[in-house]
């Protein structure tokens, strides 16, 4: 059992407590967001928000982990198969900047790296949950594609790995380093429309 299990508890209004945080945790943000309000729009009494997470950054991150796990399905869900790469790779790649550069995307990114030393799981469980099924889920098109003629890779898993980091291009430093607040729609579709064009040009037929 791992440091996060042992300290989470699940029971009868577990999922009542994780809906109520995930509500005010994407309204308000980590730091915003008091137990006072995670408790009111639960409907439980901060006495049993505690007996299941005795600490906001886990409740946080059980939140964080949930969305990534649904925001992942929703993704896999628009991946088609039998659809050309480029339609692929523009969905699949606008679909990782919009949560990435999201508030909460950010907030998530932000906690994993400041409590990796003393949690380590924390960011491995995220990480588990959202980035490594996507990756997955690329690299089976990739090979679906390819088998078709219509990609050219030797080397799979890289190839996944470099387009999540093409999607990231200008746009992720410089959030995460303060430099700019939000991106537009315009930005995000220039960096992903490069993305994708950079990634055919090396992997294309």
């Amino acid at each position: 059992m791992n440091a996060i299990s042992s300290k989470v508890r699940k029971g009868r209004k577990y999922d009542q407590v994780l809906e109520g945080a995930r509500t005010v945790f994407m309204a308000d943000g980590f730091e915003g967001a008091s137990v006072d309000e995670i408790a009111r729009v639960a409907a439980v009494s901060k006495a049993t928000l505690y007996s299941y997470f005795p600490d906001k950054r886990l409740l946080f991150l059980e939140v964080a982990t949930a969305e990534c796990v649904r925001q992942s399905e929703e993704a896999i869900k628009s991946i088609d198969m039998h659809a050309p790469p480029r339609a692929v790779l523009g969905q699949a790649g606008r679909h990782l900047l919009r949560f990435l550069t999201s508030t909460f995307g950010q907030q998530v990114f932000r906690i994993c790296v400041a409590e990796a030393d003393r949690f380590p799981e924390l960011g491995q469980k995220f990480y588990a949950t959202g980035p490594v099924v996507i990756r997955a889920e690329m690299m089976t098109y990739f090979k679906s594609a390819a088998a078709r003629g219509e990609l050219r890779i030797d080397d799979f898993p890289l190839a996944a790995d470099q387009f999540g980091e093409l999607c990231k291009a200008d746009i992720w430093p410089r959030l995460v380093f303060g430099v700019i607040k939000s991106v537009s729609e315009a930005e995000m579709d220039r960096v992903v429309n490069g993305a994708v064009e950079t990634f055919l040009a090396r992997y294309g037929t």
